[in-house]
């Protein structure tokens, strides 16, 4: 037997019944109106603003050098011996005429003595005590006895001449005079060049001893200047040759800087003006050069030309060797249109600049040219006489609405 209601869901009118009643909930969930979703105008940003403006403008060149010393020397060793002692070593500074490494001397002792022994021989044939009162050629002993000789042997000729013109000596006698004589005369002409053989050898003999001598100082090796050592390269015990470079040597004080300028800007730079630089030793001082040395020509393979500069160094802060970055005021100046380097963003490898156009921000990339202080040139991107945001350059974007807080020309 069926039950109501299986009857009213076999005919619908049950699912009839709980449409209708689901439809007029829904109806009184719709009487209310829906309420919109609030959205707040945006807020405008004050900024401070300025004026693109032209002015005159020094062009200047930032490049890289080098630190050098002004003399930088390495001292090679001009006699052959053994290193017997190192006096000086990496970093120490050594006065001029100090002795940097002794050789051992006793080989060259021998040598000079050697040719102190040859030149004494010489001056004793020469018949001269030393080589500084030495005497004539003609008066030398030997060239003195064959002059005797010689001219007793003229004396016999001229008397047998005599003679034979009264008939009183035979032809025989006659020719022995005069046979004596050219042997006598020949004898001293020998003399004679035997004598200047003598003054060769004698000179031979000092230059020799002077070599000897200067060898046997050479071992002791000594500073040309004041300097710091900058490499020691033997050590005690070492043999060393004729020319075997022993200590590296570099002279304190001063520096030399030693860049490059583009050619264009070769008229613009001139001897005695003063140049900045700094280091990477000393990233947050700067120091001053002047500039000493200007190459007469350009450089075909770079397109610029070479300078030197002196950088004072009394407290020894710089070293050579180091890089520079040289900051080169030219004499060079032009109209360029600039703005202040605070009204620059940077953002993804992009400089840009916000025109402010009836309160509303425009961006602008630029293209910018040298600085100086706190304004930068700009090559490309901004006309004269155009207004930019100044302040909190780096929270604006291109559209927003701003107000002008303040404004610098």
């Amino acid at each position: 037997m069926m039950t109501p209601i299986y009857r009213c869901l076999q005919d619908g009118r049950l699912a009839r019944y709980f449409l209708a009643l689901l439809n007029v909930v829904a109806l009184a969930g719709c009487g209310r109106p829906p309420v919109a979703e609030a959205h707040p105008e945006p807020k405008v940003k004050a900024v401070q603003a300025t004026a693109v403006r032209q002015e005159i403008m020094r062009r200047d060149v930032e490049v890289v050098g080098t630190l050098s010393a002004q003399d930088e020397v390495t001292i090679s060793s001009q006699s052959e011996s053994v290193v017997l002692r190192v006096l000086a070593d990496l970093g120490d500074l050594v006065k001029a005429d100090q002795v940097l490494i002794e050789l051992d001397p006793e080989k060259l002792r021998y040598n000079f003595e050697q040719q102190k022994a040859v030149l004494s021989r010489a001056l004793t044939k020469y018949g001269a005590a030393t080589s500084g009162a030495m005497p004539a050629e003609k008066d030398t002993p030997d060239v003195r006895r064959a002059e005797a000789e010689l001219l007793q042997a003229q004396q016999s000729r001229t008397r047998a001449q005599a003679l034979q013109k009264l008939q009183l000596i035979a032809q025989q006698e006659m020719d022995a005079a005069e046979a004596a004589y050219q042997t006598k005369s020949a004898s001293y002409d020998a003399a004679l060049q035997n004598a200047r053989n003598l003054r060769t050898e004698i000179d031979v003999a000092e230059a020799a001893l002077k070599l000897a001598a200067r060898q046997l100082k050479d071992a002791t090796i000594r500073a040309p200047f004041e300097a710091f050592v900058q490499k020691r390269m033997v050590s005690e015990g070492q043999l060393v040759n004729a020319q075997t470079p022993v200590m590296t040597l570099v002279r304190g004080g001063a520096l030399k800087i030693t860049a490059e300028i583009p050619e264009r800007m070769a008229p613009w730079v001139k001897l005695n003006q003063s140049v900045e630089f700094q280091t990477d030793a000393f990233p947050d001082r700067k120091f001053r050069a002047t500039v000493s040395r200007i190459s007469p020509s350009v450089n075909t393979l770079t397109r610029s030309f070479s300078f030197e500069a002196i950088a004072p160094n009394d407290q020894m802060l710089l070293k050579p060797g180091s890089f520079a970055r040289v900051h080169v005021e030219t004499a060079l100046t032009e109209q360029a249109l600039t703005i202040p380097y605070a009204g620059v963003q940077y953002r993804f490898g992009v400089n840009q600049a916000f025109v402010i156009n009836e309160n509303k921000l425009s961006v602008r990339e630029l293209k910018l040219g040298d600085r100086h202080g706190d304004r930068v040139e700009i090559v490309d991107g901004l006309k004269q006489g155009e207004s930019i945001a100044l302040t909190d350059v780096d929270t604006l974007a291109d559209g927003m609405k701003v107000a002008v807080k303040d404004r610098t020309d």
